[in-house]
């Protein structure tokens, strides 16, 4: 039997009297209309996807062992009524879904829940899908950085079930598998990455590794909300020679800082100086100010002041008298000097 034509089925809805009716109608009625029966066969044609390309037989019609052992389960609860209440008549709480599965084959509607769902004795399993956010540790992994460096590193990773038929259909068990793709995706992940890299971009590396499982783990139905990488293990002979070089290139710094702080100090004192031996006055000054500090560090020291002007005229004297002896020999040498001749 094939499908009636939209020009025989319009012919169906409409009797020969109301066609004349018909065309007296204005063009914007008739695009309402044109548009109503598009929004319909949109409707239906969606009905047999529901859910986005996940193929089941919950559309297919039932056998006969099926229906009669359906009717059995409908006798047995009503003969059992009403101790089949406690059996037929399931809860589930705010964060859980019902996946139900009658004769082997999905029941239409979907997952059911939260509240008070219906199933048939014998014939119906049920199975209760956690929605709430789940996380777990990554084990330790040994991997060899792209530098050819071997670390430890361990991560956290935080999923939750976005779509409970998919999780129930798609994979035997979405919780294990999310840990092994987990782990694997974290070695693939860092063999790519030096040991500077590692150390310095953990946000990049656990933002790469989270779009990486999402995308791996979407036809299961699972979200991969965060991945968080907790701990970088270092050999400890590597962690010396890490250690050693950072502080030698602190030593390096400190001492180009001392040397360039030398050197701005000497242009100060020798600022100092030049303003210092232009006036005779300011030199005074400073004289005071240092036996101010002095007297301020040490009470118990005393200090007699002594003019350099009292020691000039002995000091003209010995130098005088030090170049006396260099122009005039010394007996010695003027023996010597005849000896000679």
């Amino acid at each position: 039997m094939h499908p009636a034509s939209p020009h025989q089925h319009r012919s169906r809805l409409n009797p020969p009297g109301a066609v004349a009716g018909q065309t007296s109608l204005a063009p914007q009625q008739q695009q309402q209309q044109q548009q109503q029966q598009h929004q319909h066969t949109v409707q239906i044609s969606s009905s047999t996807h529901p859910y986005q390309g996940l193929k089941t037989s919950e559309n297919e019609e039932m056998g006969c062992v099926e229906l009669l052992a359906t009717a059995i389960s409908v006798l047995i609860m009503v003969l059992t009524f009403p101790f089949s209440v406690f059996i037929c008549f399931k809860v589930v709480s705010e964060y859980e879904r019902a996946v139900i599965f009658r004769m082997g084959r999905l029941r239409s509607g979907g997952a059911r829940g939260p509240g008070v769902f219906f199933v048939l004795p014998c014939v119906d399993d049920y199975y209760p899908v956690d929605l709430r956010t789940v996380s777990f540790d990554v084990p330790p992994q040994e991997v060899l950085s792209k530098d050819s460096v071997t670390v430890t590193v361990d991560a956290v990773v935080y999923y939750r079930i976005s779509d409970p038929l998919k999780a129930v259909i798609q994979v035997s068990n979405y919780s294990h598998s999310t840990r092994l793709l987990a782990a694997t995706t974290l070695r693939n992940v860092l063999g790519t990455r030096n040991l500077s890299e590692l150390l310095t971009e953990r946000e990049t590396i656990s933002h790469t590794m989270q779009m990486s499982l999402d995308e791996a783990t979407d036809p299961w139905g699972v979200k991969v909300e965060r991945v968080e990488i907790k701990d970088v293990s270092l050999p400890t002979a590597l962690q010396r020679a890490m250690a050693a070089e950072a502080e030698a290139a602190r030593e390096a710094r400190a001492k180009v800082i001392a040397a360039e702080g030398e050197m701005k100090s000497s242009r100060a004192l020798k600022e100092a100086s030049e303003i210092i031996s232009s006036s005779p006055s300011a030199l005074q000054l400073r004289y005071l100010q240092t036996l101010s500090s002095i007297s301020a560090e040490k009470n118990s020291t005393i200090i007699f002041p002594l003019p350099i002007e009292l020691l000039t005229p002995f000091l003209n004297s010995s130098a005088q008298h030090a170049a006396n002896l260099h122009a005039t020999p010394s007996p010695l040498h003027r023996h010597q000097h005849q000896h000679h001749q």
